[in-house]
């Protein structure tokens, strides 16, 4: 039986490695470029991915060590992953790449391990390996376009794309959640045009409610890496319309998102 989880962490390691490519030639000064996350340096978006690999090893690997440190994260929910990002970003650029190589190829090894269906603890509900794979490609991706804004580089967009697309799909009716608001009873359409020109298609075909557009334009929006103004990104329906307005991948509080271009 093949393993579900397998191509998705190919394609998380192409992601990681296209990043890596990224950064690797860069100076001091270049790291220490500003990015549009407020107050997060190129520095500090690879320091994050970097910690957030070595949570999710502990997590695969050693439940009681994670509950831990889930503990600790969870008494401090505003501040945790800032002070992550920042206790790596103080390292010399050197040793930062080399822990985030090092730690994001344990993480493939024990991923890879798990027997199918295994599932293991997380800050929400408990994860499984292609859960946690599809998780781990969204945000490297996200904090690529990030380091790729500040340093005015226009990335390619690759079908790998189609997984931040799904978890965003996926992660509709947490948007509203998080806000405190009750999502739609009923799924929309959503049909995006991949970076090859073929169609992703998610939700019921009869569906009142519909979301089109770029693929590309859908995972910046639900990444909250652009603005929908500056999108290609179109609803139909009042309640598709709000969730273009709050869509978000990622878990964790709602997001402020990215002010449009001009504001």
């Amino acid at each position: 039986m093949s393993d579900p989880a397998a191509p998705i962490l190919d394609d998380l390691r192409s992601e990681s490695e296209e990043l890596d490519r990224l950064v690797v030639e860069l100076d001091d000064t270049n790291w220490s470029l500003a990015t549009p996350a407020a107050g997060w340096t190129v520095a500090h978006q690879i320091a994050h991915l970097a910690w957030t690999d070595t949570a999710t090893l502990l997590a695969v690997t050693d439940e009681k060590a994670f509950a831990d440190e889930a503990a600790k994260a969870l008494s401090a929910p505003k501040t945790f992953v800032d002070e992550g990002a920042e206790a790596g970003a103080v390292l010399p650029p050197g040793r930062l790449l080399a822990r985030w190589r090092d730690g994001r190829e344990r993480l493939q090894e024990a991923l890879r391990s798990l027997p199918a269906g295994a599932r293991f603890p997380w800050y929400g509900p408990p994860m499984s390996a292609p859960s946690m794979a599809t998780a781990r490609l969204m945000e490297t991706w996200a904090h690529g376009q990030d380091i790729a804004d500040a340093l005015g580089v226009r990335r390619e967009p690759t079908a790998r794309l189609r997984h931040v697309a799904w978890i965003g799909v996926r992660a509709r009716d947490y948007a509203y959640f998080v806000r405190g608001e009750q999502p739609p009873a009923t799924p929309f359409r959503v049909e995006l045009t991949g970076p090859g020109g073929e169609l992703w298609t998610y939700g019921p075909e009869d569906a009142s409610r519909r979301v089109t557009g770029p693929a590309l334009d859908f995972c910046l929006l639900v990444t909250q890496r652009a603005h929908r103004a500056d999108l290609a990104v179109r609803a139909e329906g009042a309640e598709a319309d709000r969730w273009l307005d709050i869509a978000q991948a990622f878990a964790g509080p709602a997001g402020p998102g990215r002010p449009a271009k001009g504001a």
